[in-house]
């Protein structure tokens, strides 16, 4: 007779009620979060007793109370969303045209030795110069109002986008360029296959680089001739011993700087999984 056999039936895993939020809370929790939100909230402590101690007067250290309280009162008036307003709009344009020619020319210089050759005097003369001294030409050429402040951000951060793109094709590993071309790949499917993807760490970094170079352009547009913005807001208030609300602006420029390059690091991920699975 054949045994029976006593093998019991698998048990189906149970699925304990709340443990997706568990999973997701755990997940979002990292160490690097922990760690970074607990030193953040442990320099504003030592900031805020510090400034309660009155080891400077609070015209010269005011506290993260007495920011909040300026912060308050900015945003208690109409004047400061116009300020917000005209200094996004520099930002951003300013940004948007250095990677839409940044980006195009930095391909062509890493991709052609010739194109290199001509345009290499340029951008090295133009990276070498102090470009915040240009300001008083190009407010004399475009006049005082956004098209110079546009300018600035422009020449500031088109060079870290320029250079970072150029640098990442002339990185490009040159077997596998080989082995594109041994399978008769042209010029364009070279291009798209091999040159872009492999240029994606080094096009972010640049990107993220030039968000910092234009935020300092937006501010330093703005102490020139400019008639709203942050950045006029900050000199106006420092003129005023207001120190409370120059740190509340340096704070909209943190934020702002913070925010953006929190959306290049999405950006970079997603083009470096297209760039793993190319």
């Amino acid at each position: 007779m054949r045994r029976a056999s006593t093998s019991k039936p698998a048990r189906t895993p149970t699925r304990r009620p709340g443990g997706r939020s568990r999973r997701r809370t755990s997940s979002w929790l990292t160490e690097q979060r922990v760690i970074g939100t607990s030193a953040v909230i442990v320099a504003l402590v030592v900031w805020e007793l510090v400034a309660l101690a009155r080891v400077k007067p609070a015209l010269i250290l005011p506290g993260p109370i007495d920011v909040l309280r300026a912060f308050r009162d900015l945003f208690s008036t109409s004047a400061i969303w116009t300020d917000l307003w005209v200094s996004a709009e520099e930002l951003l344009i300013g940004l948007l045209i250095a990677t839409l020619v940044g980006l195009p020319v930095g391909l062509l210089i890493g991709w052609y030795k010739r194109v290199a050759y001509a345009l290499n005097p340029f951008v090295n003369f133009l990276y070498a110069t102090p470009r915040i001294a240009l300001t008083p030409l190009l407010i004399i050429w475009l006049g005082i109002g956004s098209s110079s402040k546009i300018a600035i951000v422009f020449l500031m951060a088109l060079f870290p986008i320029l250079i970072n793109t150029a640098q990442g094709m002339q990185s490009l590993d040159q077997g596998s360029v080989r082995v594109a071309r041994c399978f008769g790949a042209s010029d364009l499917q070279l291009f798209r296959t091999v040159a872009l993807p492999g240029t994606v760490p080094f096009v972010a970094s640049g990107l993220r680089l030039a968000v910092g170079q234009a935020l300092i352009g937006v501010f330093v547009a703005e102490l020139s001739g400019a008639t709203h913005g942050v950045g006029l807001m900050m000199s106006t208030a420092g003129q005023q011993f207001q120190t409370s609300k120059v740190f509340a602006g340096l704070f909209i420029f943190a934020f702002a700087g913070v925010t953006l390059t929190a959306v290049l690091r999405r950006v970079e991920q997603h083009f470096a999984a297209w760039r793993l699975g190319s």
